[in-house]
């Protein structure tokens, strides 16, 4: 029983040191100058995240080190809730785009992938002209135009060459523009 708990106690400290950089990496982005559409979409669940992984480490590092059921079963209660939320939204995230996996085209080096391809919510936020306006906001943001550029001989490459190279799927949307 005493390995056991050096061994919970052990691993709920690694994980406790991982959560800083989390949390570290969420409060970063909250005190950005710059602060986009993407940035902030990412900056609150960063911290959540950080945070809830702090205090179930810490929960379960008190638990087994001090022996402390009540720790320990808080730490097991919420690293079950952990484990089912996350099941849900690989789940979620499963049915919502399981049947957009994108369709060959002739001389592309690229798939094509069509809105009507996926679930009715992804469609509607998606094509919502809000939604929409952060999306590419955040794909400008990125530059991948600008990365995707070739030059050959001083000159950008020819349309036909472009087309044959291996895009990825957000190089080819910001090209059908």
């Amino acid at each position: 029983m005493r390995t056991s708990n050096h061994l919970i106690g052990m691993l709920n400290f690694l994980t406790f040191l991982l959560s800083i950089p989390i949390l570290g990496g969420g409060i970063w982005l909250s005190t950005r100058v710059n602060n986009s559409d993407c940035l902030t979409f990412l900056q609150y669940p960063l911290i959540v995240i950080g945070v809830a992984i702090m205090v179930v480490s810490l929960a379960g590092f008190a638990g087994a080190c001090y022996r402390n059921t009540f720790l320990m079963y808080l730490y097991l209660w919420a690293m079950f809730l952990i484990i089912c939320v996350l099941i849900g939204f690989v789940i979620f995230a499963y049915v919502v785009t399981d049947k957009g996996s994108g369709r060959d085209l002739m001389n592309r080096g690229y798939k094509d992938y069509y809105l009507p391809d996926y679930s009715g919510w992804l469609k509607d936020r998606v094509s919502s002209d809000s939604y929409w306006r952060k999306i590419s906001s955040c794909v400008r943001d990125s530059g991948v135009c600008r990365k995707s550029v070739r030059v050959v001989n001083g000159l950008p490459e020819a349309a036909d060459d472009y087309y044959r190279r291996k895009l990825a799927p957000i190089e080819k949307l910001e090209t059908a523009k």
